[in-house]
């Protein structure tokens, strides 16, 4: 077995959501579930099938945004795993329904920070063992840092 990181590129303004699932419809069940829940969002998704023609599908209501997500796809290179790029929103306004599509497994991650995905490389295929999202943590929140977050969010609309 060789260990690889798979560094993806996520587009200035995007964010993305990883994730595991186990079914060739995971392409049309994310997409109804974003486009039911935000739909005035712009994303691309494209899904790694594991058995069969082993392709990767995909779909979304913006092309650029579909080809970044199959990139993606492609990089990583594992069976039954999922990438969602989007704008417009934030991963928060649609995870719970994609966590909700019955095919869905899992989610690795989701964010706009840097990520790296650390795949396990046999034989067989290729896996997912997990993800480095973002940096470190450099120290703990100070009242001046915990005021900031509040402010933070109630200006983005999270919190009145």
């Amino acid at each position: 077995m060789e260990l690889k990181s798979v560094r993806l590129s996520i587009p200035d303004g995007a964010n993305i959501i990883v994730g595991q699932s186990h079914f060739i419809k995971t392409v049309e069940d994310i997409y109804e579930a974003i486009v039911n829940t935000v739909p005035q969002m712009k994303f691309g998704v494209a899904f790694n099938e594991a058995s069969g023609p082993c392709l990767i599908r995909a779909d979304g209501n913006d092309e650029a945004l579909t080809a970044k997500a199959i990139e993606m796809a492609s990089a990583v290179a594992a069976g039954h795993t999922f990438y969602v790029v989007m704008t417009g929103g934030f991963p928060i306004n649609v995870l719970g329904r994609i966590k909700d599509v019955p095919e869905v497994c899992g989610i690795y991650c989701a964010t706009a920070n840097p990520v790296e995905v650390i795949v396990a490389e046999t034989e067989q295929g290729r896996g997912i063992l997990g993800v480095i999202d973002g940096s470190s943590p450099k120290g703990v929140e100070s009242e001046a840092d915990a005021e900031w977050r509040h402010g933070f969010l109630r200006k983005i609309g999270y919190k009145r």
